[in-house]
């Protein structure tokens, strides 16, 4: 490998298949990491691996539901069983939904909270002992900047990922103790296949464009932002940063709400 920064260590991400999470697994692989990719679609998590075993990576594929304890907890046995161990476990998987709280149907109300929620605390719950083992533990999880200033009609995934917040500084406190740290990263607007699939908005381009005037910046993120962002807080280089909510969104947090 020619930067062999996580040579040793091992990594689990959800939501492997495309944007944020295949360029998280792609980026920690070429710097020495094994990885295991996890989501519900199994060929594309099969052909990002394919890419990382063709660079001289190493990468298993362990598809499943995110909101399935018992998927959680079969990645991190297939994990420790192919590895050895376990070190990061990056929360990645999500959905996006719109809506006022008259609008939300109870079901979709449960989805969002399901996904970008429950899943991470299934995760986080069903890796800890591993990383505790390891001594080198580290969890990411994936947010948004709409869990930290409120949205009008975005409301169901603002409190999803309000919660998933609060569960990173929570966990910080909680796993100190042994060593593991916890932070978030919370994104802008960033262009991934399921940013377009599952964003309700009329006219996609309409709304990039206008998701420049909103990001002080004057563009919007691109996945290889998060990954740079993501593996440094995973890194031995972040070893004392834990608890922390990272701003990845060409400081939309500072603007007003538009």
């Amino acid at each position: 490998m020619a930067n062999p920064e996580f040579a040793g260590r091992v990594a689990i991400i959800t939501g492997a298949s495309s944007g944020i999470g295949a360029e998280v697994a792609r980026t920690l692989s070429k710097r020495g990491a094994a990885v295991t990719l996890t989501g519900r679609r199994e060929a594309p998590l099969q052909t990002v691996a394919e890419e990382i075993r063709a660079e001289g990576g190493r990468a298993l594929v362990v598809a499943g539901d995110v909101t399935d304890e018992t998927h959680a907890q079969d990645a991190v046995s297939k994990t420790v069983a192919e590895y050895g161990g376990l070190n990061i476990l990056i929360n990645n998987a999500g959905v996006i939904g719109a809506g006022s709280i008259e609008e939300t149907s109870t079901e979709e109300w449960d989805r969002l909270i399901d996904i970008d929620l429950k899943g991470p605390f299934l995760f986080c719950r069903a890796a800890i002992p591993a990383l505790k083992r390891a001594k080198t533990g580290c969890i990411l999880n994936v947010s948004s900047v709409t869990g930290t200033r409120p949205y009008a009609n975005v409301t169901p995934y603002c409190v999803a990922k309000a919660g998933v917040d609060m569960l990173t500084q929570c966990l910080a406190l909680e796993l100190a103790p042994a060593g593991i740290r916890v932070n978030a990263i919370n994104p802008g607007v960033i262009v991934t296949n399921l940013h377009k699939a599952t964003n309700t908005v009329p006219d996609y381009e309409k709304f990039l464009e206008h998701s420049k005037t909103t990001h002080p910046l004057g563009f919007v993120g691109e996945p290889k932002d998060a990954a740079e962002l993501i593996a440094f807080l995973v890194s031995d280089r972040a070893r004392w940063i834990t608890g922390v909510l990272c701003g990845l969104d060409g400081g939309r947090q500072l603007a007003s709400a538009r």
